[in-house]
């Protein structure tokens, strides 16, 4: 690895600000609803959700929850989990290509596919922080009997 990369990833500020751009597309959609609760609100009925405001909402806070617990590195297992399962109920609940024809059909298909690269991101994440964690532990203990 050359040693620009090496130092970029050393850095104090590196991982918090790529927790942030890999959660972005959650916090930034479960923002914007909160912002216009009736236009979630009727994305939500769009779909067939009921009652579409309360889902709406649920959604949102999953969103931003799943994703500050990423950002913060808290509980980022169970916030990586609470935005995979999302994304994947968003592929059998929104994204069903197999239940299309056409043009609609290819489109969510794709979309389905990068659903799928997500949910795989959010394993990295969980896998990345346990290992942080495991490593900060190990050299605390090292120091502590040092």
């Amino acid at each position: 690895m050359p040693s620009a990369i090496a130092q970029l990833l050393d850095t104090r500020w590196f991982p918090p600000f790529a927790r942030v751009i890999l959660t972005f597309c959650f916090w930034g959609s479960g923002l914007a609803k909160l912002a216009d609760l009736d236009a979630a609100s009727a994305e939500m009925a769009y779909f067939g959700f009921s009652p579409p405001m309360l889902v709406a909402i649920l959604v949102a806070l999953v969103q931003i929850v799943g994703s500050a617990l990423i950002i913060i590195d808290r509980a980022a297992w169970l916030g990586a989990g609470m935005l995979a399962t999302f994304t994947g109920l968003t592929i059998l609940l929104v994204h069903d290509f197999w239940n299309m024809t056409g043009p609609d059909a290819v489109g969510h298909f794709h979309t389905a596919t990068e659903h799928v690269t997500v949910i795989g991101a959010m394993m990295v994440a969980a896998l990345l922080s346990r290992r942080t964690r495991s490593v900060r532990t190990a050299e605390r203990t090292h120091a502590a009997t040092a």
